[in-house]
């Protein structure tokens, strides 16, 4: 099968077997949407595409049509995330979503037609600046938890009525967010700006612990836990959502007491905001893909009217080493947005990325 490619760009690029990674670039929309989700809307197997007002035709991803209306302040539109979940269990999948300016987290309702989607109030939550789901309680059902910086923290839980249950943790929350077991317990924890929330045995009576034991300031959405150095510990890897670096942090345990220990990946880039950990190119070892957003306070951050790129950092066993997939001025590198997605977008077996931002809508196919 042949794919139109618009303009096409090869980018290469080495792992450190030294075997070639190459990816086509696939310029989908001019669009202006900082959010991109991979969902099958149309039910024929082939994975779709759908960024703010639209949803996009794969494996093509040239015909489009239209969603509905998403509401624009200034330079921004209220489309902060793209959550696939088939919430009314009719077999098509819908979407979550909401944003910083209405403050509601909703979710849109696949009509299986041509039909405007109808919306579906969730919670008025505040300032939205993104969300993320993760099975918090362990039962299969991903959790809606949306990131309120100086707002209270809470999940939102799928009933069986198609309804969605709030789920208060903390009093309040920065900028930043991630999940994942720290200390070990067999519980998934919560990732704050300043510290983390420790999950309690009962999640529906019991209390959050939180230990303030570092700052990290505006980080990234999420905030990634994992055993970056295979010590049997979990760590953490953050960005700075509005100014510059990267960093892992080291997590250091003395008996039940937790410390960090930061180390900068790259602190010569500003605004990586969203970032996924996963195993890119097929080699059994896990990278992390994220990238510059693209004028994330409209060029006003440090750094913010810097070339945008889009990398991949491969841990080599003492410290990250970072790949070029774009960088480049507006036109020629591409930065990310509030929320991209990686999948097999033409099934041929190898993972792709899809990533939107004021720079536009892209598709990154994988060679």
């Amino acid at each position: 099968m042949k794919y139109l490619l618009t303009p096409l760009f090869l980018i290469a690029l080495f792992s450190a077997k030294g075997q070639t990674i190459a990816f086509e670039k696939q310029l989908i929309a001019f669009e202006s949407y900082e959010s991109v989700g991979i969902i099958d809307v149309d039910n024929d197997g082939n994975p779709d595409l759908v960024s703010g007002s639209f949803w996009y035709k794969g494996p093509e991803f040239i015909d489009r049509s239209m969603i509905g209306q998403v509401k624009r302040f200034g330079e921004y539109y209220e489309d902060f995330g793209t959550i696939p979940m088939d919430v009314n269990g009719d077999g098509r999948m819908d979407f979550i979503t909401g944003g910083w300016f209405e403050g509601k987290l909703i979710w849109k309702e696949n009509p299986g037609s041509s039909k405007e989607w109808p919306i579906h109030l969730i919670a008025e939550t505040g300032n939205i600046e993104t969300m993320q789901a993760w099975d918090i309680d362990g039962d299969g059902i991903l959790e809606i938890v949306p990131n309120t910086p100086r707002k209270p923290l809470a999940y939102y839980q799928k009933t069986e009525s198609g309804e969605f249950k709030k789920m208060p943790v903390w009093e309040t929350q920065g900028h930043g967010l991630g999940f994942g077991d720290v200390n070990g317990d067999g519980r998934g924890d919560l990732i704050i700006s300043d510290g983390w929330l420790e999950a309690p045995a009962d999640l529906e009576t019991g209390k959050w612990i939180h230990h303030p034991v570092f700052q990290l300031g505006d980080a990234s959405i999420p905030i990634i836990v994992t055993d970056v150095n295979g010590d049997g510990l979990a760590d953490l890897i953050a960005g700075r959502g509005h100014d510059y670096g990267l960093s892992w942090l080291e997590q250091k345990k003395n008996g039940t007491e937790i410390t960090f220990i930061t180390h900068k990946i790259d602190p010569f880039n500003s605004q990586y905001h969203t970032m996924e950990w996963l195993d890119l190119d097929g080699d059994g070892k896990m990278e992390l893909l994220t990238g510059k957003r693209y004028r994330a306070h409209n060029g006003k951050d440090p750094g913010g009217k810097e070339d945008a790129g889009l990398y991949y950092f491969q841990w080599n066993g003492n410290s990250f080493t970072k790949n070029i997939i774009s960088y480049g001025p507006l036109g020629e590198g591409k930065g990310t947005g509030l929320y991209l997605s990686t999948g097999d977008l033409n099934k041929d077996g190898k993972t792709d990325i899809a990533v939107a931002g004021k720079d536009g809508l892209v598709v990154f196919f994988q060679k």
